[in-house]
């Protein structure tokens, strides 16, 4: 456990002081942020929070890399569904649909997706994996998935698996609102653990480093410390 913890710390500063450096993100550092909503049903909503219904949301969609406009990428989707009990983050990252590609980000043009947690979440003792998709291709801008946003609106089904061998079922959906600002967006700092609001918990290597590595990112960009106040 200590050179779990002592691993952690060093990833973490490491990330932080390139935060520091580059003035902003490490990871994902061009993106649109976007109020919405997130509607649940079913079972699934039973178990992550409590219950069927259509949620407030913040949604963000971002590019992984610094690439050029237009080139692959591992794109990235971040949730941010505000129920009765709390915020609660989904981060996911631009992967396969099919049962062997689930674990692999894949990077890609379009930010339609597909969008997966790639590892499962723990929720009531079992593994769930998460993949969301839109239901038309969004272009592979920033600028074009904004302006498809605002003139039409955008819309990603939220897709599960029970453990490895189960198909994807439909369980819900995001649908993207108007736009933030940019100082919001620039603001947001996503909760890799997902220990509020939710029975969901993320698990795995890439939790582990994101749980390492995010809050410190965080502090050197000078995130808003209290994200609740946030749109």
């Amino acid at each position: 456990m200590r050179s779990s913890a002592g691993a952690g710390y060093w990833a973490g500063m490491g990330t932080g002081r390139v935060a520091r450096w580059r003035g902003g993100r490490l990871l994902h550092p061009r993106g649109v942020s976007f109020g919405g909503e997130v509607e649940l049903s079913g079972s699934f909503a039973e178990r992550a929070v409590g219950g069927p219904g259509r949620y407030p949301a913040t949604v963000r969609l971002s590019r992984g890399t610094p690439t050029p406009a237009g080139w692959p990428d591992v794109l990235g989707l971040a949730v941010r569904l505000h129920g009765a009990d709390g915020p609660f983050d989904l981060l996911l990252s631009s992967t396969g649909r099919p049962r062997l590609l689930r674990h692999l980000p894949m990077p890609r043009r379009d930010f339609a997706g597909p969008y997966g947690s790639l590892l499962a979440y723990r929720i009531d003792g079992r593994r769930t994996y998460l993949l969301a998709a839109a239901d038309r291709p969004l272009g592979g801008s920033l600028a074009e998935l904004a302006a498809l946003a605002a003139r039409h609106g955008v819309r990603f089904d939220l897709l599960a698996a029970d453990g490895f061998r189960a198909p994807w079922r439909v369980v819900g959906r995001v649908v993207l609102g108007a736009r933030l600002p940019a100082g919001t967006d620039a603001a947001l700092a996503f909760d890799p653990d997902g220990r509020r609001g939710s029975g969901l918990r993320p698990r795995g290597l890439i939790q582990w480093l994101r749980r390492a590595g995010y809050p410190v990112s965080q502090r050197g960009r000078n995130a808003a410390e209290d994200q609740t106040r946030l749109p």
